[in-house]
């Protein structure tokens, strides 16, 4: 992965200075600095999905286009040197939503529609801004697909269930993904009495698995690659484990942030408690924060390594373009497995963490 991180920092680095060096080979004379505003090379941005980028670039210049043909039809007769940065705007959050749409050349482009904004709730001397994100929309696109889904495979269950006496097909895929995380991942880490958490673990593999499938799909976008989703889902994590750990041991849960060891001598006993408490609040912390960086950085890391392999075909334009692009294809086969995997590891932690806290108890 290190290997890919470098790759994908050298090919964003290469894509930002390719279009000046490109000029340069053919003998043509760079951009100078005090031109007028350049036209965005439009083929490449609506090729692979830069639109956001080259439209807030003319918008810089004081242009207000909405789609690629409106930077196109504002630039065609400048220079076409500008570097368009493919990959920041697929990563962070904005408050349109990309979708397709075509111009008046049939080519397939790539629109924006902007989002409400201005929902401000004042909190005091705190304005709490509550306006819809892209990754607001794809959290909520998300919790839709996994109802629709899940409560149709359960009544495709009952309706097979009934007529051929068990489930076939879709819904008994599902039907097996549900029992494994139930039995295998979340039943053998809650341990005894676990049953009542089990529903917990099954919506957090299934929101996060189908929010990390929708970053892989055209014009999509991954809410877990934000770092403000994965840590509301860790903070929940969180509660749920001291709420496991207080209902199990009642007063006993103190023991777990303050360090009183019964069979110490009283001498030692005191010196360990200031010594171990503090340890025993940072690793409570620790388990929420690892769970919320994981998350985070894996989900982005592939989308960047994915983009800077594509942008190396533009760069390349030859036949050593193929490289890239099965570098890319490869790639994406593995994030397919990683938004699968990111979902069961998240539950999986989630179950241990809630039976090491409820494992004193019993």
């Amino acid at each position: 992965m290190r290997l890919f991180g470098s790759l994908a920092l050298a090919a964003s680095l290469a894509l930002a200075g390719a279009p000046a060096r490109a000029q340069d080979a053919h003998g043509a004379a760079p951009a100078a600095p005090t031109a007028q505003p350049s036209a965005v090379d439009t083929s490449s941005a609506a090729t692979v999905g830069g639109t956001s980028a080259a439209v807030g670039t003319a918008e810089q210049h004081g242009a207000a286009p909405t789609t690629v043909a409106d930077v196109a039809a504002q630039g065609h007769a400048a220079s076409p040197a500008q570097a368009v940065d493919i990959i920041t705007p697929h990563i962070t959050d904005a408050h349109a939503i990309e979708y397709p749409c075509i111009s008046g050349d049939y080519a397939m482009l790539t629109c924006e529609a902007h989002l409400p904004t201005g929902w401000i709730v004042p909190i005091g001397s705190y304005q709490l801004d509550l306006s819809p994100t892209k990754h607001v929309v794809m959290m909520l696109l998300a919790s839709l697909i996994a109802c629709v889904v899940l409560i149709g495979a359960a009544r495709a269950h009952k309706r097979h269930s009934h007529a051929a006496g068990h489930p076939k097909g879709f819904a008994a895929g599902i039907e097996a993904m549900v029992l494994y995380i139930r039995d295998e991942v979340a039943l053998k880490n809650l341990g005894h009495h676990g049953e009542k958490y089990v529903p917990f673990i099954l919506t957090l593999f299934f929101f996060i698995l189908f929010a990390n499938l929708l970053g892989l799909i055209p014009y999509g976008s991954t809410a877990t690659g934000n770092i403000s989703v994965t840590a509301m889902l860790a903070i929940i994590t969180f509660l749920v484990v001291e709420f496991a750990g207080m209902r199990a041991q009642g007063i006993g849960y103190l023991n777990t942030i303050f360090y009183w060891n019964k069979d110490l001598p009283i001498y030692m006993r005191i010196p360990m408690f200031l010594i171990m408490s503090p340890i025993e609040l940072v690793g409570k912390i620790a388990k929420p924060f690892a769970l919320a960086i994981r998350l985070f950085a894996n989900m982005t890391a592939g989308h960047i390594v994915v983009l800077a392999l594509i942008g190396l075909i533009f760069l390349f334009r030859s036949a050593a373009s193929g490289a890239p692009f099965l570098a890319a294809s490869a790639i994406m086969v593995l994030e397919l497995f990683v938004a699968f995997l990111q979902a069961f590891i998240f539950a999986l932690l989630s179950s241990v963490f809630i039976g090491q806290i409820r494992e004193a108890h019993h």
